[in-house]
């Protein structure tokens, strides 16, 4: 690519040959919050031209809990986590169905893929789900990706999709990532405002400095809203993805390389998926204090984090858990999956690997995260 590239992006979308487009509740539902048939065959309809023309197509489409409202007799996205949980139940299977009978028409055979944050941040999930999404693609399948959300055990607030999207975009290798929404672009400000005016290209974060960004909007079925999208584009450059962000209608016009929308030009080089999960996605379900050596180690070094460099530990987590490490000061200096359950750490403290293992065994030889686990913030 050239180092203009935004005066070319006609050459940008066309030179995409992976595409992962995602599609929020507002722009597949009506105002009940019943599936809109006609909204679902449009897009799909777009996602059958850009195959046509050779691109490889994953979509990530909200819409779970918001098509089960409407056979359920709720009028309104629910707030309780059970609720939420079984709209999605019921939703998922009549959206899928939807999505499923519409690329048919179009000789396109669909694939479920129901994702949670295990299945990118723990190696063998991780891995599992990359050769599940290549081999769908080899096979010529449109996988269709939305978070598990019938069996997520916190909140579900990933963002109606956009982060999860940024996420499954670096780890199917996409070359462009495009977000759909009920705006058609990224706003200086509210764009009701008058005087909002769109932000045709991002290269950096100064291009976002002077901007407003709003929450979700009102038609309450999505969770979403610019502020997660603009998350998920960050996400996505900096992992050396481009992005662009316009509007369910004008999809057509997007992924013809047309100048629709906000393009966010990608800054960054692809990095470990669950890397990115852990800066993005996760929060820490306890800290790590560390001594001014460790940090200097972690920051300066990429070091592995050991026992004799941590001097608290707070919280309640298990082997496996994500959590924050703190500097002297307590202030974030990184995140990373802890190798020990946060009863075991107190201890270990201030002591070197070398005398843990003669004094409790090989089994305490390990780093506490280790380095391949660990990402700065």
């Amino acid at each position: 690519m050239t180092t203009d590239r935004s005066t070319n992006r006609s050459d940008l979308v066309a030179a995409a040959r992976r595409i992962v487009v995602k599609v929020g509740s507002s722009s597949l539902t009506t105002a009940a919050g019943g599936i809109d048939p006609a909204r679902v065959r449009r897009l799909v309809e777009v996602l059958a031209a850009a195959r046509d023309g050779g691109a490889e197509v994953v979509l990530v489409s909200s819409g779970a809990i918001a098509a089960g409202l409407a056979p359920l007799g709720l009028t309104s996205r629910p707030r309780g986590l059970a609720a939420q949980q079984a709209a999605a139940s019921v939703g998922q299977g009549l959206l899928a169905h939807r999505y499923q009978e519409e690329f048919a028409r179009h000789g396109i055979v669909t694939g479920q893929v129901l994702l949670t944050v295990d299945d990118v941040t723990r190696r063998a999930h991780y891995r599992n789900a990359h050769q599940t999404f290549a081999k769908l693609l080899e096979l010529g399948v449109v996988p269709i990706v939305n978070e598990n959300d019938t069996v997520a055990t916190s909140e579900i607030r990933f963002g109606d999709n956009d982060r999860l999207a940024a996420l499954v975009a670096h780890l199917v290798h996409a070359d462009l990532l495009v977000l759909l929404s009920d705006v058609d672009g990224l706003y200086d400000g509210p764009p009701s405002r008058h005087g909002a005016r769109l932000v045709p290209l991002v290269r950096s974060e100064e291009d976002l400095a002077a901007v407003t960004i709003g929450s979700a909007g009102a038609a309450g079925v999505g969770t979403g809203g610019m502020t997660t999208k603009v998350e998920a584009a960050r996400i996505a450059t900096g992992a050396g993805i481009d992005v662009v962000l316009t509007s369910a209608d004008r999809a057509a016009a997007a992924l013809a390389g047309a100048d629709v929308g906000t393009l966010f030009e990608a800054t960054g080089k692809r990095r470990p998926t669950r890397l990115l999960w852990l800066a993005h996605a996760t929060s820490g379900q306890g800290t790590l204090t560390l001594d001014a050596g460790a940090v200097r180690a972690l920051v300066e070094r990429r070091a592995s984090l050991l026992a004799a460099g941590i001097t608290a530990v707070d919280g309640s987590f298990v082997a496996g858990d994500a959590v924050d490490v703190l500097d002297p000061a307590g202030a974030p200096v990184a995140r990373g999956l802890v190798n020990f359950d946060a009863d075991e750490l107190p201890a270990l403290l201030g002591r070197s690997t070398k005398e843990l293992k003669a004094a409790l065994g090989s089994a305490y030889e390990r780093e506490v995260i280790h380095r391949d686990d660990l990402v700065l913030l």
